[in-house]
């Protein structure tokens, strides 16, 4: 039998987590994944927004697109909503002070002091040398799943450079996962 990609699966509902959510953020934490920071404009006000996101990944190769999420409960959550564009920087094993930067406070306490650039379709960026990589989207799609917003992008433009990554893993940031948690919880 053939399913169609876009088909609605016909099956008997989840059963409910038999976990609390701290052992399933632990659980999830045993995963390594990489840091990027994402850059735009508020739609409205112009303002700069960015935050730091562990959830980043490739769909498609053609075309090209790359998802990450945004929590529900995020500030900033309708305006990347609305957004036209937006930047995801890749880290750089070098930037774990600017990750944690982008992860609190306020975005001007966020963009205080850095210096910006442009896109080349002028979507706002980082002007930081160490990124290891950095791929301009359009927002193309939006789902949401459970307590979090999926954003698919559409890579329009993407520079790489050969660095090592910043890892985050097991509820911090480590180049080499020991064998043991890390996190300070």
């Amino acid at each position: 039998m053939t399913i169609p990609a876009t088909a609605t699966m016909a099956h008997t509902p989840a059963a409910a987590a038999d976990f609390q959510d701290r052992y399933f953020r632990s659980a999830l934490g045993r995963f390594p994944t990489g840091v990027t920071i994402i850059t735009a404009e508020h739609p409205e006000t112009h303002v700069p927004l960015g935050l730091t996101i562990s959830s980043f990944s490739s769909v498609s190769l053609d075309p090209p697109l790359v998802l990450w999420t945004l929590t529900h409960s995020a500030a900033s959550r309708l305006a990347f909503l609305a957004l036209d564009r937006y930047v995801i920087h890749v880290l750089s094993a070098s930037q774990v002070n600017l990750a944690r930067r982008f992860a609190r406070g306020s975005h001007a306490e966020r963009f205080a002091g850095l210096a910006l650039g442009r896109a080349p379709n002028g979507t706002l960026m980082l002007e930081d040398p160490r990124c290891a990589a950095w791929f301009e989207c359009c927002n193309t799609q939006h789902h949401d799943a459970g307590d979090h917003t999926i954003f698919v992008g559409q890579v329009e433009h993407c520079h790489y450079q050969p660095k090592a990554p910043l890892i985050y893993h097991a509820g911090d940031f480590d180049l080499t996962p020991a064998s043991e948690p890390l996190s300070r919880n």
